[in-house]
């Protein structure tokens, strides 16, 4: 029987943030209503890592965090708070380093390794020189440049040699030991340690796929340093000698560099990585490398620990990240399901407006981007953000046109981050026209041009195409026949049977192993062109309504109508009605009170527009003038830091200048992450100096905050209900449980003050009579309206749970009158309801003769505890009190309000 939570609340586990710390609040969130504390992955990560997605063992529990028996207090706590736990796990990469012992082990033995097959790693690339070797990005400068300038040692540990540089450290492969080991048998006169040396240099070199003969190699390589560090025990001379062998190696810049040729790795210079990587990566991270979990042998090792905490309800369920970088994500999810069939498990993929998850996938739904884009959607005004369209166009100079934007992002990604991953794919293809005698003259650069175009015209993340299984649908035919229309369209330059030739890989009308391996590969690539391409650069571009700017969103859309509202939820109760719904993650661009404060300017465009030319006059004396050039900080730059104000004041100065700082880079307009314009940058942190210390400006931006402060809130408090009572699973991002005013991270990951949640959560708990609303509201400031909308729908949820489950209904009901387009509301099963205004600014106040027609029997708000009898009730009654109305049916079964 499935294991599904009625709801989760996300902890950022670090090493500031232990399962020590998180036990400490499990009381405190089953007292919320919580039933599962939703954990990220807590495997053994890289050294001082804030997240855990950098896994470097996945058979052991980060120590940073407390280690097993600290785990082990954490789960028994959680147990007797009663609380279940879902974990975040990351079966896509591992992080690189010496920490990780399966990519040392690569390193040191290259494609005789035990764990050569567990990455993704092209040994044969189309550079001869880096045939069986594995490029490493790491020096600061050109290779020979660093060894020249003694930035390239070899030093001794024990009795095993390391190549240090770039403050890392690398194994030394031992086949090569014989320089060193060699000469200092010599200089000992030791007949043992030159048959060592020779032993070292015998080891055979078998391909990763002779597993037999790799674990024998692998045995004889531990049995002579067995027998290394038995004479060394015994000679103590020995180790003078190779030691002296090493300082003259070090000494000797060709010797050293002949000896570093004859590793299995090449040392490069870090901007090398983009083009030349021999491995895939996590995006464009170098150091997260792809693993082959579509191996079972490497999904077995790999989630051992995992599979046994579900077996044995230590875990309740999963949340994999990032599966579209999986090979073959079903068959992933089929062996996940098989092994854990009563896991309730979600996975992390980004949809684009109008895409769904695929039916057929074993597993529960997504991790929410979906709700929250249609969530955010739905509270914006249509009209409103066209008429912001032409207010950011006349303030910026500069294209609206989203789509455009966001393509173009694309096609640098692939030009620049990606060019790896794209001479990889280019190399495949040119292979496949070759054996082609009607393709075989399209030349490289050709081919290369044309998959960066196909992919930067796909509307979704990826396709899920499995020629093994002959398996393809209308919708991913669909989507390839479109993106390879779009290219053929935007480069009438390359020839048009380029584009219906790749098409047809795609597409499996041209069928074999090497069509087979372009399509997986093409199809985990076309992702991270669309993160990196959209998500982390046209949203820091497009700047029209930024709380539009989300994951798996499209900011150039106008809204949502209340239709379309209802229309996905209809669809997802039907589909996936145990989804994870939420507002906030620690990946989201803003919070979600950020985001439903600036949604309100879609409310107010001509105010808007009109104080930020008006902000922008004021302080136009702080933009730095050169004597060429336009004056800095640019204009969409400075539009995008007045709403970045607006939406989290009261924002202090020092996150305003970090948040900016990596806003601007992110967009790399103007600066880039690697490639820093220092007099932008500074120019741009004067800019906010200047217009945090000028009164004026900072009145008016107080002002301005304060007349849209109530209808954000409201927006903030409509989304929270939404969220707890439409089909799925919510999810509450740690600390949101008050306003928060938080941005993308590091920002997002600040320390949580859980002392004071607490104590508010008490107060709460003592306002039971009749004013109980009009306290918390006269508490807003504090965030007690918040809380107290999440406490009693979760509250309803653990009393009710057939009425948000698989089974229950959603069915909109009929708002009448003026003002009905301002009112979402609809029933969950037989005996729940919610209602949440929408655009309130704009109606202000005025209802009119809007009403909802309620199903007959007596209701209770469970926000103000009034009592309704079932009928049309005017939207003016039913909101009065409190600003969201959470409605239980209390003569059907129902329990009475406490």
């Amino acid at each position: 029987m499935l294991r599904i939570p009625g709801s989760t609340y996300r902890l950022q586990l670090h090493k500031d943030f232990t399962f020590d710390d998180a036990a400490r609040i499990a009381d405190y969130l089953h007292e919320l209503g919580i039933s599962h504390v939703y954990s990220s992955p807590y495997l053994q990560a890289a050294p001082g890592s804030m997240h855990g997605y950098d896994v470097v063992n996945h058979q052991k529990v980060n120590e940073e965090l407390g280690g097993a028996e600290a785990h082990s207090r954490f789960c028994k706590k959680l147990g007797q708070a009663g609380l279940g736990q879902v974990l975040d796990i990351v079966p896509n990469h591992m992080s690189l380093g010496k920490e990780n012992q399966f990519w040392w082990d690569v390193l040191e033995n290259g494609t005789s390794s035990r764990y050569a097959s567990f990455f993704d790693i092209d040994w044969q690339p189309q550079e001869e020189r880096l045939r069986d070797k594995v490029l490493v990005p790491i020096l600061g400068d050109q290779y020979g440049r660093v060894l020249q300038a003694g930035g390239i040692k070899v030093v001794r540990r024990g009795i095993k040699f390391q190549v240090e540089c770039s403050e890392q450290s690398l194994p030394v492969s031992p086949p090569s030991l014989p320089v060193i080991l060699g000469k200092a048998a010599e200089y000992a006169k030791s007949d043992t340690l030159s048959f060592l040396a020779a032993s070292f240099g015998r080891l055979p070199a078998p391909e990763y796929v002779d597993r037999r003969t790799i674990l024998a190699r692998h045995r004889d390589k531990v049995v002579l340093f067995t027998l290394l560090q038995r004479l060394c025990a015994e000679e103590p001379e020995i180790l003078v000698a190779m030691d002296r062998s090493m300082a003259e190696l070090n000494e000797n810049l060709d010797a050293l560099d002949d000896f570093l040729n004859q590793q299995n790795y090449r040392l490069a210079y870090w901007k090398t990585a983009d083009q030349q990587l021999s491995y895939r990566r996590f995006f464009d991270v170098n150091t997260l490398i792809g693993l082959r979990v579509e191996r079972e042998y490497v999904f077995e090792e790999t989630h051992a620990l995992l599979l046994d905490w579900l077996k044995r309800g230590v875990l309740d369920g999963l949340r994999v990240d990032h599966p579209d970088g999986l090979r073959d994500p079903m068959e992933y999810f089929k062996r996940l399901r098989e092994r854990a069939p009563d896991a309730w498990v979600i996975g992390e993929k980004i949809l684009e407006p109008g895409e769904f998850l695929r039916e057929g996938w074993p597993i529960q739904g997504t991790s929410g981007y979906d709700f929250l884009n249609v969530a955010a959607g739905v509270l914006v005004a249509p009209e409103g953000l066209m008429e912001l369209s032409s207010i950011y166009s006349g303030f910026t100079e500069q294209p609206t046109d989203f789509h455009a934007i966001a393509h173009e992002k694309k096609i640098n990604v692939s030009q620049e981050a990606l060019g790896s991953d794209v001479n990889r794919l280019t190399s495949i293809f040119v292979e496949i026209c070759e054996a082609n005698r009607d393709r075989r003259d399209y030349t490289r650069a050709e081919v290369r041009r044309a998959i960066r175009e196909v992919a930067a015209c796909f509307s979704i993340y990826r396709t899920y195409v499995v020629p093994e299984r002959e398996e393809i649908t209308e919708e991913d035919r669909e989507y390839i026949t479109q993106a390879t229309e779009c290219a053929k369209e935007n480069r009438q330059d390359i020839d048009a049977g380029l584009f219906d030739f790749l098409r047809d890989v795609l597409t499996m009308e041209v069928k074999g192993k090497l069509e087979s391996e372009f399509l997986m590969r093409f199809q985990q690539f076309t992702g991270p062109v669309m993160a990196k391409g959209v998500e982390d650069t046209a949203f820091y571009c497009f700047n029209r309504l930024t709380g539009m700017n989300e994951v798996g969103s499209d900011p150039g859309r106008n809204g949502l109508s209340i239709e379309e509202f209802h229309s996905y939820c209809g669809k997802m109760q039907e589909t996936h009605p145990l989804t994870m719904t939420t507002l906030s993650t620690h990946d989201t661009k803003r919070s979600d009170d950020v985001r439903a404060r600036l949604a309100v300017l879609s409310e107010i465009p001509a105010k808007f527009g009109e104080a930020i030319r008006r902000w922008s006059r004021m302080n136009n004396a702080f933009r730095v003038r050169k004597p060429w050039g336009d004056p800095l900080p640019d204009r969409n730059t400075e539009y995008f830091f007045y709403q970045t104000l607006i939406g989290a004041w009261p924002l202090p100065m020092d996150r305003a200048k970090a948040y900016m700082t990596k806003a601007v880079r992110e967009a790399k307009q103007q600066t880039t992450w690697v490639a820093n314009n220092k007099e932008f940058e500074d120019a741009l942190n004067l800019f906010i100096e200047f217009t945090y210390s000028y009164a004026p400006f900072q009145r008016e931006l107080q002002q301005f905050v304060e007349r849209i402060l109530e209808a954000g809130r409201v927006n903030s408090l409509a989304q929270t209900l939404l969220k707890y009572t439409a089909p799925g699973v919510p999810d509450l991002y740690q600390g949101t449980e008050l306003w928060d005013l938080s941005l993308v991270d590091p920002d997002n990951r600040r320390p949580v003050d859980y002392a004071l949640r607490q104590r508010l959560l008490e107060e709460l708990k003592l306002m039971t009579g009749d004013d109980a609303p009009a306290k918390v509201l006269a508490k807003a400031d504090e965030g007690l309206p918040k809380m107290w909308t999440i406490h009693k729908a979760l509250q309803l949820r653990r009393e009710r749970p057939g009425s948000f489950g698989a089974e229950a209904d959603y069915v909109p009901l009929m708002v009448d009158g003026t003002k009905h387009d301002h009112v979402i509301a609809y029933l969950r099963g037989e005996d729940v309801v919610t209602v949440v205004p929408r655009l309130t600014l704009k109606l202000g106040g005025a209802w009119k003769d809007t009403s909802v027609t309620l199903p007959e029997g007596r209701w209770r708000n469970r926000l103000t505890r009034e009592n309704i009898e079932g009928g049309e009730v005017g939207v003016k009654e039913l909101l009065k009190d409190f600003p969201v109305a959470l409605l239980a049916r209390e003569d059907v079964g129902g329990k009475a309000d406490a």
